[in-house]
């Protein structure tokens, strides 16, 4: 970027700009495959920063046309969808206070990391629902613009559910709120003549015009990060206009989100896991169709190449589970161990709990699922402790991160980690998938994710160096989501489209959905300052060339 350029940016914000390489190259990494260097790093100290930013591009935009701007928090996203080549805008160093719990309510900055937040909450007995397996990484501005998900979603719902409303600045430079509208809410924000009511103008309009086309349009599936969420904001039935709906998912292309509200839960009382191990997937929509009328709170699955992971560095779960007594630690894998010695490795890992504060419900809730199982003879084990139940957390969780830093002559490469069908088409849908892989006999993969709502984490590990290992990226992609969209699926549900899966969306949706999504676009960022080549205007070339060759 310019000197000069610099140096007045440095002039319109109080936060920090940096442009040192070891900044630069630290932002140019999230947990996915991609690199993409920034120009400039700038860490605002407030909203009036924010809001600085948004107005310096605006003015500076003619004259360098790929001036934009986009936000990060942890950065753990595993698409790409905080990397860009302009302006990175970093709130985790300022944007990290939690406000006030009250009521049920809690408020929280972008930059707040997930963990801290849950121990806020929890020290008032209530928690967010809706948090990731990165929990322990992750940030609140990552949950909200991917739309996160997680173990608990079966029964919760994704963030989407718990937003109460943000704060975000928009294109003209200031700072609006968004919240459910009434009738007459939105009648005043269409009166206004200024760019909010602009904005409220154009995509009412957009909406009520395509109602029925984008009714239809709505992935049928439990979760769903792909596109922009349009037809969620008009609540017919309630008369509420809502464009929360909107941002939350969005990415950050349509604005930057500079507080959040949420609604929480009461925690539960108790909770009552089970481990089912299946040799095969010959029962599986048998087991999963005994398994959900149960309403679990959570429905996890892990595959043998993940659980080879956890025991072979079990040392890791050690400090994990808050021990560093290796023989103690071995002791609580004694299972698995012993599973490998009697009959080897289970095809796949299923994690089943159910919570309440009545501990007898759950336990008759159990014995009914163990008898009901009782048909496909399988092998499972209730974990008698919330220590064991933590170990089986641990190998879910943590199995991403595993392959990230443990498999050396290999990388870990999310690019088709988040599809999603519904549970009632996996009998079908799983066979047909292992036929795609057989294609490719010399790609090791990992299978984990949130069986209960047909939600599969599908990472494989390549030498991504190698020119032809990367063109399996791209073919392979190509033939899972044309599976997946014949089951009328979702190419992302809770990681979000990215530089990896935007290219898709125009696939996923037909171009009449995705000229809306365009349009959406156009609305909130007309001058497209807004972080570039997610959502729409996305380029698979460009992702490609900035596949990560040094880790």
């Amino acid at each position: 970027m310019d000197i000069k350029l610099v140096e007045q940016l440095k002039k319109s914000i109080e936060g920090d700009v940096a442009t040192d390489e070891e900044t630069l190259a630290t932002f140019s990494h999230d947990a996915s495959i991609f690199e993409v260097k920034p120009q400039i790093v700038v860490f605002p100290k407030n909203s009036n920063d924010v809001k600085n930013l948004v107005k310096f591009v605006l003015v500076h935009k003619n004259g360098h046309p790929d001036l934009s701007l986009t936000a990060r928090s942890a950065g753990t996203d595993m698409a790409g969808g905080p990397l860009n080549n302009s302006i990175i805008v970093s709130f985790q160093k300022y944007f990290n206070h939690i406000g006030p719990i009250k009521n049920g309510i809690a408020v929280a900055e972008p930059g707040v990391f997930y963990r801290d937040f849950e121990d806020a909450t929890l020290a008032h007995d209530l928690i967010f629902p809706a948090y990731p397996a990165s929990r322990e990484i992750c940030a609140i501005g990552g949950i909200v613009n991917n739309n996160s998900g997680g173990e608990k979603s079966l029964q919760y719902g994704k963030t989407e559910k718990y937003v109460v409303s943000l704060k975000v600045v928009l294109a003209d430079g200031n700072e609006h709120i968004l919240e459910p509208l009434d009738k007459i809410q939105l009648q005043n924000k269409l009166q206004k003549k200024n760019f909010e009511g602009e904005v409220y103008q154009k995509i009412y309009q957009l909406i009520k015009e395509n109602y029925q086309t984008l009714q239809k349009a709505k992935p049928q599936v439990s979760k769903n990060s792909a596109g922009y969420s349009l037809w969620d904001v008009y609540d017919k039935n309630k008369n509420i206009f809502d464009l929360t709906k909107l941002f939350v998912g969005a990415q950050g292309t349509l604005g930057l989100v500079t507080e959040a509200t949420f609604k929480l839960i009461p925690t539960k009382r108790f909770s009552e896991m089970i481990i089912i191990f299946l040799n095969n997937l010959d029962h599986l929509g048998e087991i999963i169709n005994d398994v959900l009328p149960l309403e679990p709170e959570s429905f996890e699955t892990y595959d043998d190449h993940t659980l080879k992971l956890a025991i072979k560095f079990f040392p890791e779960f050690a400090k994990k589970l808050g021990t560093k007594n290796f023989i103690l630690t071995g002791w609580h894998f004694l299972p698995e161990f012993w599973l490998m010695l009697s009959g080897g490795i289970p095809k796949l890992v299923l994690q089943v709990e159910f919570a309440g504060d009545e501990r007898k419900i759950l336990t008759e809730k159990i014995t009914r699922l163990r008898e009901n199982l009782k048909p496909y003879n399988l092998k499972s084990r209730i974990a008698p402790t919330k220590k064991a139940q933590k170990k089986y957390w641990l190998i879910r969780r943590e199995s991403f991160n595993l392959l990230r830093h443990k498999i050396k002559d290999k990388h870990a490469t999310p690019f088709i980690d988040d599809f999603a069908v519904k549970p009632k088409y996996l009998t079908e849908f799983l066979p047909k998938l292992n036929k795609i892989f057989a294609k490719y006999p010399h790609l090791i993969y990992t299978i984990a994710g949130h069986l209960g709502d047909g939600n599969f984490h599908i990472i494989p590990l390549m030498n991504i160096e190698d020119p032809k290992q990367q063109l399996i990226i791209p073919k392979l992609s190509e033939e899972v989501y044309n599976l997946v969209l014949d089951y009328k699926g979702t190419t992302t549900a809770e990681h979000n489209d990215g530089l990896i899966r935007s290219p898709f969306l125009s696939k996923m949706y037909g171009h009449k959905i995705y000229d809306l999504f365009a349009e959406t676009k156009k609305i909130f960022d007309p001058q497209g300052i807004f972080n570039p080549r997610k959502k729409v205007g996305a380029d698979l070339d460009f992702a490609m060339k900035h596949i990560r060759l040094h880790w």
